[in-house]
């Protein structure tokens, strides 16, 4: 069955449909990964966004039971070069077509991907429907350009009450902005006694937790969109050590007085070499964001930049000078992609451990 895509500028691509056959409009974006779809197709990050992607073979490895995200995925379409019909792989449960269509995710195939990539690059993202062919690329152009696209994504991603996943190591209360199961996961395997927030979390809801530290995790869309998340870590900054991911670095740079600007069309992959400016190392991370903080915005804070982006010189890690706090904006749960960010995770570990010796010594 033929559909299409039509993008706002009046651009569109006719392929073969997979997955469901409903109409759905979303931000158009593209991601590098030469794997992880599965990921990909189930990160909240995601939410609203028809995602691109550039590696020509998608589905080969099919769906498994242990590399979802999320339990439910929030992605509005799913655009591949070629998708694999007959996947080839021991862990294999079904193939993508049958968890498209189980989900009701619309899929397009079989158009040129490495074109639409090119128009984002060019042009930055942009609206688009996934439709049948019956339906005017210029009526559909028009009702997109005139259409504004949700900006209520965390709160449509996030968990809507609290709940625990128990440990018996140090107490962490993460900040449900979009939450991967990777980020809950890394703090399972160093035995965090996690306590799970939802988004509009106050100040004194997480405090009245006695957390020992607070994980802000990634989720989607425009930082400012979350102005409660941004009074809630004004209120705990310098009161317990504090760890941000992707969105959570940018709420954070808010919290302290920075400013934050969308980008013209985002990091998306796997393959994103990142600077840690003290050791000169460089790291080779998984990525998935549309928003920056402005370097410009620092120089009114007590924020330091710690890591930058060497593709283009954006910021890619924040730390406090006077409260033990840090950021990153990308994703050191490392899902999918490669582990060399992974020891962060360690690194917060040991800077609540330093936070509660020092506490030790006050009350002495």
């Amino acid at each position: 069955m033929k559909r299409q895509l039509v993008l706002e500028d009046g651009s569109f691509f006719i392929g073969e449909a997979f997955g469901s056959t409903e109409k759905t409009v979303g931000e158009v974006v593209f991601n590098t990964g030469m794997t992880g779809y599965q990921e990909i197709l189930t990160d909240p990050s995601y939410c609203g966004q028809i995602v691109t992607m550039t590696y020509p073979l998608i589905g080969n490895y099919g769906i498994n039971r242990d590399d979802f995200e999320s339990i439910e995925p929030h992605i509005h379409g799913f655009i591949v070069k070629e998708v694999c019909d007959v996947p080839s792989n021991w862990r294999n449960e079904m193939t993508l077509d049958e968890y498209l269509k189980e989900k009701k995710i619309p899929g397009l195939a079989g158009i040129d991907t490495r074109k639409l990539t090119r128009i984002i690059r060019q042009y930055g993202t942009l609206k688009g429907m996934i439709c049948d062919l019956d339906v005017s690329v210029r009526e559909v152009a028009e009702y997109l350009k005139a259409t504004e696209l949700p900006r209520d994504q965390v709160k449509r991603v996030s968990t809507k009450s609290a709940y625990p996943s128990p440990g018996r190591g140090y107490r962490v209360v993460l900040v449900d902005f979009g939450m991967k199961h990777g980020i809950l996961r890394e703090l399972n395997k160093r035995n965090c006694d996690v306590i799970v927030l939802p988004y509009n979390a106050t100040a004194e809801d997480v405090l009245r937790l006695h957390p020992d530290g607070v994980m802000l995790s990634n989720g989607p869309g425009d930082p400012k969109d979350v102005p409660e998340a941004i009074k809630m870590i004004g209120g705990i900054l310098g009161k317990v050590p504090l760890f941000g991911i992707c969105l959570g670095h940018q709420l954070f740079a808010l919290a302290c007085g920075a400013d934050t600007e969308k980008m013209k069309f985002g990091h998306r992959g796997s393959n994103h070499p990142v600077k840690h400016l003290a050791t000169g190392k460089v790291a080779i991370t998984s990525q998935n964001h549309g928003y920056t903080v402005k370097k410009e915005s620092l120089c009114n804070t007590r924020l330091e930049i710690t890591h930058i982006a060497l593709n283009d010189g954006t910021i890619e890690g924040l730390r406090h000078l006077d409260y033990p706090a840090f950021t990153v904006q990308y994703h050191p749960e490392a899902s999918p992609g490669p582990e060399d960010a992974n020891s962060l995770f360690d690194e917060f570990i040991a800077m609540i451990r330093e936070f509660k010796k020092e506490g030790e010594i006050v009350h002495a």
